[in-house]
């Protein structure tokens, strides 16, 4: 809609008579130009930062230099007009008697989509003044509104009462329709910018259905199509839903290899990522003590046995029974001492990589008996660790499909399906998650023990508006449960 706003020629040009039958109209102020004038009501709502300062510094303003007794300034919310500030008084109570009947007859201007004087000028198109005439008889005097507009569109009204029934001049009147034109605007922002945030969120849905209802706006209507299209298929339309979670990478059979005994580290011929063979040496333990022992065992072995044969020569056979028993013990330490010696060398049990274990710098170090010195696992069979929240362990199965893509293969994805979900949680980072094991379908030449990235399983048919917000409506449901709800 377009506003009436009335041209000022010359601010000084004569009123022309009123005829008997209407109020003699106020005289007209020799006043400074009209430009000027919009400027210092603009300087003054600039000047205060807050909203209601500024609304109720423009509203007095406006009375004095009009020569008028009340100034109200309203905005349309919901389709009624609402009184926001008055002059001569910074704070009031928009709900009094006295501030609805201001509203309604700012409610009468916007309905009509007009500026509205009462009592009528002469020559005027008829309008509904009912509003007005009764605000008129609380002051007993004239009263007009004026529709404040942007982009031609009304927002709100300025509404100006006084005592005396002289009716404001047509300078007067095209003065404040350029006000609400110029300086309406500023306040018009000054007070949505103080609104809440769901206010105004409310308002512009307000002015986009609005739009979308009016003529034109062709855009708009196809965009508003568009999303509702979208938010319906949002809604009904299923679609595969993934769980995501951390994997990784393991040898399908992981070999520790520890120490036999106790001992030194003498030489380490692997290092991770090396590949290795079957009954290959890959690392050796020192010799020197058991050696030693080696050699004492076998002297006592042979000193028991001729002590042994010696006895069986003298007929002693008490002697010989005694030497032969001690030959036995010296034989079974020596057999001890060479099966110690044989796994002083640590072999690989089967062909794989070695993936724990870096032990070239700790050459002459000690270790006990147990200790794990190497690990390794096969160089072309896997299996897949998938850590699933326990938020989503329970819409995992065994034998459901899933892909991963890992840090290092990110060109493509590998599809695994799921062998087997363990039963026991895990607490790692303030995270309680289900490891989940996975066989991959077509192992990549390419992969490597502890590789790490991101595993999505398949989880069945659902809407993505379900996908985006059911862990969303868990936690409430949780939360609510919590609380006793």
């Amino acid at each position: 809609m377009t506003l009436p706003l009335r041209a000022v020629q010359d601010e000084r040009r004569p009123v022309s008579d009123a005829p008997a039958a209407v109020p003699v109209l106020a005289p007209v102020v020799s006043i400074a130009p009209l430009s000027e004038r919009i400027l210092k009501f603009q300087a003054t709502v600039l000047s205060h930062e807050r909203f209601a300062e500024a609304a109720a510094a423009f509203a007095t303003e406006v009375a004095t230099t009009l020569d008028f007794d009340r100034a109200a300034l309203g905005f349309s919310e919901r389709g009624r007009a609402r009184v926001v500030a008055t002059s001569h008084t910074a704070d009031f109570e928009a709900s009094a008697a006295l501030f609805a009947a201001f509203a309604a007859a700012m409610d009468e201007a916007l309905d009509q989509e007009s500026t509205v004087t009462y009592p009528e000028r002469a020559a005027s198109r008829p309008l509904i003044v009912l509003g007005h005439a009764a605000l008129s008889r609380k002051y007993g005097g004239a009263a007009f509104t004026v529709p404040l507009a942007v982009n031609g569109r009304a927002f709100g009204a300025l509404t100006l009462v006084r005592e005396s029934p002289a009716l404001p001049s047509e300078d007067e009147i095209a003065l404040c329709e350029h006000l609400a034109c110029i300086v309406g605007p500023i306040l018009g922002l000054k007070y949505q910018a103080e609104r809440p945030w769901h206010a105004r969120l409310k308002q512009g849905l307000r002015d986009a259905m609005r739009q979308v209802k009016e003529p034109g706006h062709t855009r708009l209507k196809i965009g508003a199509a568009v999303a509702a299209a979208v938010i319906a298929a949002m809604l009904t339309v299923p679609v595969q839903y993934r769980i995501g979670a951390h994997a990784r990478v393991e040898g399908a059979v992981q070999r520790a290899l520890v120490a036999p005994a106790d001992g030194f580290l003498r030489q380490v011929h692997v290092r991770p990522g090396d590949t290795v063979k079957a009954d290959q040496v890959l690392a050796e333990l020192a010799e020197d003590d058991m050696r030693l022992e080696l050699r004492k065992w076998q002297s006592e072995l042979t000193q028991h046995e001729n002590a042994a044969s010696a006895a069986l020569a003298r007929s002693d056979r008490a002697q010989y029974v005694i030497n032969q028993s001690r030959a036995d013990e010296a034989r079974a330490q020596l057999d001890l001492v060479e099966r110690q010696l044989a796994r002083g060398r640590v072999v690989a049990p089967f062909d794989g990589v070695v993936i724990k274990g870096d032990l070239t710098q700790s050459l002459g170090a000690p270790v006990k008996r147990g200790d794990v010195l190497l690990t390794i696992a096969p160089s072309d069979r896997f299996r897949l660790l998938i850590e699933v929240d326990e938020r989503d362990i329970a819409d995992v199965a065994v034998g459901r499909k899933g892909s991963v893509a890992l840090g290092a293969l990110t060109e493509r994805s590998l599809s695994f399906r799921v062998a087997r979900v363990t039963p026991v949680s895990s607490n790692r980072e303030a995270r309680n998650f289900f490891e989940v094991e996975g066989e991959l379908d077509a192992p990549s030449s390419r992969l490597r023990p502890g590789l790490q990235g991101i595993a999505k399983i398949e989880a069945g048919q659902h809407s993505l508006a379900w996908i985006w917000t059911h862990r969303l409506f868990d936690w409430l449901r949780l939360t609510a449960w919590s609380w006793g709800l």
